[in-house]
């Protein structure tokens, strides 16, 4: 490579270097002067949309499960209200063939406050099962995370 050849090319890395930072530089005072100016009032809020949709009749009852992640072994609170129906009837926690939840009892079948209790299993390990509730015409379900402490707790 010639002398004269390596001054022009250092002479457009320094040419377009010098440009970029003129840019940058220029936008960046042009964004300054920009906000230094008056600012026009703020667009008022949109309306709030519509409330969203309840779901589908028949699957209005809310479910919580507490402690939630639970320990194998351990006992759990089932709470919720039954979102229209008629009173907790029944609580199935897993599925079938693959219970999770054992001496189950309703303590409370308040359609608007409803209260169960249940122990887990000792046969499961870590992982997610569902538990269902039955409110007479309509269900819940949420999902119960179980976690098997560490040796020695």
């Amino acid at each position: 490579m010639s002398v004269k050849s390596s001054i022009l090319r250092h002479g457009r890395l320094a040419a377009g270097t010098a440009l970029a930072a003129a840019v940058i530089a220029g936008g960046t005072i042009g964004v300054a002067a920009a906000s230094t100016g008056d600012h026009p009032a703020a667009p008022a809020v949109a309306a709030q949309p519509p409330a969203a949709e309840q779901p589908p009749e028949g699957a209005r009852a809310t479910v919580k499960v507490d402690p939630n992640p639970a320990a194998p072994g351990g006992e759990v609170t089932i709470t919720g209200d039954c979102g229209g129906g008629t009173g907790l009837k029944k609580v199935i926690g897993g599925y079938p063939g693959h219970e999770i939840l054992k001496d189950l009892k309703i303590v409370d079948a308040n359609p608007e406050a409803f209260k169960a209790t249940a122990k887990l299993t000792t046969k499961i390990g870590d992982g997610v099962g569902p538990v269902l509730v039955d409110c007479g015409g309509e269900a819940g379900v949420t999902l119960l995370v179980t976690h098997t402490p560490p040796a020695g707790e």
